[in-house]
């Protein structure tokens, strides 16, 4: 494979078209294909053994055409399969966790050797919340913050449906989830998964000004950009990128759906 080949990315379903617009605007010479996997989400529900398969699948298929990289758009499926995938395959596999590091950074102020402790609410799916991945990433800061984990599946299944739009829907399903805690009082929300991006003009009506919004898709396009230049293989700098989605679910309203929230 060369600089010029593709560049897997793959998720449960839309969500990771969200990590995929922020490649176009960060790498804007790469050529991406993207694979949903929207007849089998949602992904944050099902046994860690299935995710597992079913990535197996998709990465046979990214292989067989000749990416340079694959990015594993998806939380639950980095916390299910990411280790087992790069035991297989010889290409960079790049992950995806909860951005808690940035949400409890933000407790280190320069000019005070003190760590302000930080109330941190971790929205993601059921099974990135249950894995030991997540339980080994949250081991490291919550002696020094209060961090609360909170599934939030519904949001998924309001993307995938199409629903991202409905104003009251969504707003609702928010507070269901949101209004056990005192919110003036939270530092931060972490976006722990890539569907959930989506819903970021949501988060920052429902919390106060003060509390931050924080999602991974950024940090994870660096690093990728960083892996990719050490190999030498980033796409030439006169080069055109372009997007190719493709989805499980071979419907016309996944492939228009998919459009819109590449668009948005």
């Amino acid at each position: 494979m060369s600089s010029t080949s593709p560049i897997g990315v793959f998720d449960s379903g839309l969500g990771g078209i969200s990590v995929v617009r922020q490649m176009v605007k960060d790498m804007p010479g790469e050529h991406v294909l993207y694979f949903g996997d929207s007849a089998n989400a949602p992904y944050g529900t099902k046994t860690p053994e299935q995710v597992r398969a079913l990535s197996f699948d998709i990465m046979e298929h990214f292989v067989k055409q000749g990416v340079k990289a694959v990015v594993i758009a998806c939380n639950t499926a980095t916390s299910a399969a990411v280790n087992d995938l790069r035991e297989r395959y010889d290409i960079p596999i790049i992950g995806m966790e909860p951005a808690l590091k940035i949400a409890c950074d933000r407790g280190d102020v320069p000019s005070d050797p003190h760590h302000i402790p930080q109330r941190v609410i971790v929205a993601a799916t059921p099974l990135t919340l249950r894995e030991r991945k997540f339980a080994k990433l949250m081991d490291r800061f919550d002696s020094d913050n209060e961090i609360y984990k909170e599934p939030c599946p519904d949001l998924v299944e309001i993307v995938e449906s199409g629903r991202l739009d409905n104003h009251d829907l969504v707003m609702r399903t928010l507070h269901g989830y949101f209004d056990q805690y005192d919110l003036d009082r939270i530092d931060s929300v972490v976006l722990g998964c890539t569907h959930f991006v989506f819903y970021r003009d949501y988060f920052r009506e429902l919390l106060p000004e003060r509390a931050a919004i924080i999602d991974g898709n950024e940090g994870t396009v660096r690093h990728l950009g960083v892996v990719l230049e050490s190999l030498g293989k980033l796409a030439p700098e006169d080069a055109v990128g372009s997007v190719e989605l493709s989805n499980s679910d071979p419907s016309a309203r996944i492939a228009e759906l998919s459009r819109d929230l590449l668009d948005r």
